[in-house]
């Protein structure tokens, strides 16, 4: 009898398998709209320009030795998280000329969002969290696994008109316990794609503010959604000029392309910079209990990018390309399905925002698209139009 005989198979992971089953299908006309990962206008993986020439200087500086494969602290590389920071809360953050926020290294946004949570079950003793519906099929797990014990939601997605539950959303943050952990997509919602205008995120504020709820913003497109660093950025830096100490975890997988990198950080904004060390010595322990320390090389690779001018303007352009690409493919499949006479208004396609939309079908449409013409997407509906080319355009509308 092994130790090992009473465990049970695991439910896959959905956009996992929908890959796996993607790559094994040998339909000539296959598209596969589930992995959030930017292709290019051929449905290739890309490899950012600048991303390479990074790495070409990192490979002089091993060769040099002035870098070398040696640990990095604890907390990561600090000019990386120093960057980071400044780029997600803009050099004239109140918050950063008042030393007021710090960043932590983490393993992408997925590690900041642990990081951050176990922090605030540990020292803050936080019980209960709450998440959109729909959103990030992480969140709750990540959230869980880090001891919080009460999720609860609140609604974002109205289904009759495939838009925003603003009304929804903000009575069940009134309805919310006092200091709550209330979980925010910084932009580009993800699965729906639909961000709350600035007068509402102005509203939601002012609820956060009145029930003392505490704000962690998820930051995964700084830049990728609208192309735009600064427009993108804009829902976190508001709620710092109106006083509050929040998390944000940033990821560059998509804005660098660094997926497999797991470069990302978990930016820390308090109200008095003497509280700072001791936070910073507690999620020094949350770290090295769970992996010691991160890995250097994606970090490196962003870190050098946003210190290098020359570098950062090229990168810049980089992420234009690819948000405009995601607009040109919302425009051209809405007009497909438009002309198409297809049953239902298509609008919401163009008015989201972002890698994914969500589209409105159901379950059941979804598993006939997958079955009947291979076309992989999610059973929620989401579908992410980088899979979406000018060659599968048609096919797919």
């Amino acid at each position: 009898m092994s130790h090992f005989s009473a465990v049970g198979a695991a439910p896959p992971i959905e956009v996992y398998q929908l890959s796996r089953d993607y790559q094994a299908d040998t339909h000539p006309q296959k598209i596969n709209l589930g992995v959030g990962a930017y292709r290019t206008p051929e449905g290739k993986p890309w490899i950012l320009p600048v991303v390479k020439k990074a790495e070409a200087q990192l490979a002089k500086d091993i060769d040099a030795e002035t870098i070398n494969h040696e640990y990095l602290p604890v907390l990561g590389l600090d000019s990386f998280t120093s960057a980071a920071t400044a780029m997600l809360l803009g050099k004239g953050s109140p918050a950063l000329k008042e030393e007021r926020a710090f960043g932590i290294q983490a393993l992408s946004g997925t590690g900041a969002l642990r990081n951050g949570a176990e922090f605030l079950v540990q020292q803050l003793k936080k019980t209960v969290f709450y998440f959109s519906n729909p959103t990030w099929g992480n969140h709750g797990l990540v959230f869980k696994n880090a001891g919080f014990t009460d999720a609860r939601t609140y609604r974002y997605w109205d289904k009759s008109t495939c838009g925003f539950n603003f009304e929804g959303l903000i009575e069940d943050l009134q309805n919310a316990p006092e200091g709550a952990v209330i979980i925010l997509h910084a932009c580009a919602h993800n699965p729906t794609g639909i961000d709350p205008s600035q007068e509402q995120w102005g509203k939601i504020a002012d609820v956060m503010q009145e029930k003392r709820l505490f704000p962690f913003f998820d930051c995964a497109y700084q830049g990728f959604a609208s192309g735009d660093l600064d427009q993108d950025a804009w829902a976190v830096r508001f709620f710092v000029e109106r006083g509050f100490e929040l998390f944000c975890s940033q990821s560059f997988s998509k804005n660098f392309g660094l997926y497999n990198e797991r470069a990302g950080n978990l930016t820390v904004v308090v109200k008095d910079k003497s509280l700072i060390e001791n936070m910073k010595s507690q999620i020094t322990l949350i770290v090295r209990a769970m992996y010691s320390n991160p890995p250097a090389h994606g970090s490196r690779i962003v870190d050098l990018v946003l210190k290098d001018e020359q570098l950062y303007t090229e990168w810049c352009e980089c992420i234009k390309i690819m948000s405009s690409r995601i607009l040109e493919m919302r425009q051209g499949l809405r007009e497909r399905l438009e002309k198409l006479n297809t049953p239902g208004q298509w609008n919401h396609i163009t008015e989201q925002i972002g890698m994914f939309s969500f589209t409105g079908l159901t379950p059941e449409m979804c598993q006939f698209l997958l079955k009947e013409k291979h076309v992989y997407l999610l059973k929620n509906g989401r579908i992410s139009m980088c899979g979406v080319t000018p060659s599968n355009l048609d096919y797919l509308a």
